[in-house]
């Protein structure tokens, strides 16, 4: 399989290693700055390398231009931050190519977030809180990840809203609150958690990850999936 880069950060320089690994080829990078590669780099307005897929973690800046650019390169992204805008523009490509989004690469934060799905119904009693931790160089919070838990929390408690900042408050904690909870420090990899307090009871369900090659080998688990399939959306979910 011949892999595109969209941007050669931290992460798609694991996703390089792994995928050469596994006998894959890196055409190219689409870099929208001039540094010295170890592999080919184009602009997006260039043309691009032969690929038959282009995996990108980047930032929204780069990624929405190759999202919108005509093109029927199957396409995985993984770039956290503007979210809506980036789901739209998939939306719009996904009906000349196959297109995936996750803002979390990793499979077991996909089921992470099933279980949770499956538990809200179950304890709509309990107060839930949500806490993720990252390494001190992270840009965004809370992190794309607990968006997306929190998005599922909100799917099956639709009264949910989200609380950011305590100190703030002057009333104590209601029914409907959803409070988020972001740590920073150190070279914390990830780790999310979902706690479900009750009364005299606590369920906590923890995801960490141990090593950013999670996420790397995830985006390279779709692209071999994606590659086969039709133009359309993809998640983890239809894929």
């Amino acid at each position: 399989m011949k892999i595109l880069l969209v941007g050669y950060g931290a992460m798609n320089a694991r996703v390089a290693r792994i995928a050469e690994e596994r006998g894959h080829e890196i055409t190219g990078i689409i870099s929208q700055s001039d540094k010295t590669y170890p592999y080919p780099s184009v602009k997006v307005e260039d043309n691009w390398p032969v690929a038959d897929v282009i995996i990108d973690f980047s930032h929204p800046d780069l990624s929405l231009p190759v999202i919108s650019k005509e093109h029927a390169i199957p396409l995985v992204t993984a770039t956290t931050g503007r979210k809506e805008e980036i789901m739209s523009e998939l939306e719009a490509a996904s009906t000349v190519k196959p297109v995936f989004f996750s803002a979390n690469m990793s499979y077991g934060v996909h089921i992470l977030t099933e279980i949770i799905k499956y538990s809200v119904p179950l304890l709509q009693n309990f107060d839930i809180e949500l806490t993720e931790k990252h390494h001190r160089k992270k840009v965004d919070a809370p992190s794309g990840t607990l968006i997306k838990l929190y998005d599922a929390i909100k799917e099956q408690r639709e009264q949910s809203y989200p609380v950011y900042d305590r100190t703030a408050k002057e009333n104590s904690r209601t029914d409907e609150e959803i409070g988020i909870n972001v740590v920073r420090g150190g070279t914390i990899v990830g780790e999310h958690e979902v706690l479900f307090a009750g009364h005299d009871e606590t369920i906590q369900i923890i995801h960490r990850a141990q090593s950013k090659d999670i996420f790397a080998s995830g985006s390279i688990d779709v692209a071999e999936q994606l590659v086969t399939k039709k133009p359309g959306y993809y998640t983890f979910d239809n894929l």
